[in-house]
C-alpha cells in the first residue's frame, strides 16, 4: 500500500497575465528616454537620467514578473485511479509491430 501521493506541476501563466506589466515598463522607459532628450544639453546629465530610471525601474519590473509566475504555479494531487493506470501502463510490455 503506497501512502505518499503524487503531485503534479503545472504552470498557468499566459502572455496575458504580463502584458499590462510591460506595457507599464515601456510608458515608464518611453518617459525616461524623454526626459532624457529634454537634458540633452548636457550629455552626461541625460545618460545619468537614463541610467537612473533603468536602475530604480529594472527591480520593480523583476518582482512584479517574479511575484506573477510564482501566484501561477499550481502543484495539483493526482487521482489514485490515474496514478494506478499510469503504473500499470509503465509495466505492461510494449508490442511493437
Amino acid at each position: 500500500m503506497n501512502t505518499h501521493t503524487r503531485y503534479r506541476f503545472t504552470c498557468t501563466l499566459s502572455f496575458g497575465d504580463i502584458y499590462g506589466q510591460i506595457i507599464v515598463w515601456l510608458i515608464v522607459v518611453f518617459a525616461g528616454l524623454g526626459a532624457a532628450l529634454s537634458l540633452m544639453n548636457s550629455p552626461l546629465y541625460a545618460f545619468l537620467t537614463i541610467a537612473l530610471i533603468l536602475v530604480i525601474s529594472l527591480p520593480f519590473l523583476l518582482f512584479a514578473f517574479v511575484t506573477t509566475l510564482l501566484n501561477h504555479i499550481e502543484f495539483v494531487a493526482v487521482p489514485p485511479e490515474e496514478e494506478e493506470g499510469r503504473t500499470a501502463a509503465a509495466k505492461s510490455p510494449v508490442a511493437i509491430s
